[in-house]
């Protein structure tokens, strides 16, 4: 449905035929047993290649399956904690989000408040506040935390090393000061 009287045609080798009337091109293109594909209408003249379009729409489609096999899909994953968690499941659980967040996933942290603990949410607080601080190097914190009757959320995404975010971080070489440390002191 080429509406152009004259294209500009380009063969099967992608050599440049010139300018020629559409019957001219479509002539030329059933000789040689291709179809003739508009590939640029919004140039003046129109650009048509001489192509197999069965074949062409197959390489596109095989190019399309490929970059996707390439691409890595980001999952949310979620781990629960509790507010009166023991320190070994506090640092199993710990480790479990840092190999997450390491592999480029993001991670919803889920607080469970039930029973008694519904009375003392600043429990659960100091949880999540201590998840945060040790996740820092790793992940961030995205968006607010979510607060509920039953629980308490937040999402973290990864820290993406030479991003925006490195910027963020210490610029000194790892060397910080300590005030009062360094310094020489006058004592009496």
């Amino acid at each position: 449905m080429i509406h152009a009287r004259e294209i500009r045609v380009i063969d099967e080798d992608k050599k440049q035929v010139g300018i020629l009337p559409v019957a001219e091109a479509l002539n030329l293109a059933r000789q040689k047993g291709l179809d003739l594909v508009e590939i640029a209408p919004e140039a003046m003249p129109p650009v048509c290649r001489i192509m197999d379009y069965g074949k062409f729409l197959y390489e596109q489609h095989k190019k399309a399956q490929e970059a996707k096999k390439h691409q890595k899909q980001v999952q949310l994953k979620e781990i629960k904690f509790r507010p009166k968690i023991s320190i070994h499941d506090y640092n199993f659980k710990i480790r479990h989000v840092r190999d997450f967040l390491e592999d480029g996933n993001k991670v919803k942290i889920t607080i469970m408040i039930r029973g008694r603990e519904r009375s003392r949410p600043e429990l659960a607080q100091q949880i999540m506040d201590r998840i945060l601080e040790d996740m820092r190097e790793v992940g961030r914190q995205d968006g607010e935390i979510r607060r509920q009757e039953w629980a308490i959320s937040a999402l973290l995404v990864p820290v993406k090393p030479g991003g925006k975010d490195a910027k963020a971080k210490d610029t000194s070489g790892g060397q910080k000061e300590v005030p009062g440390h360094g310094e020489e002191e006058d004592r009496p």
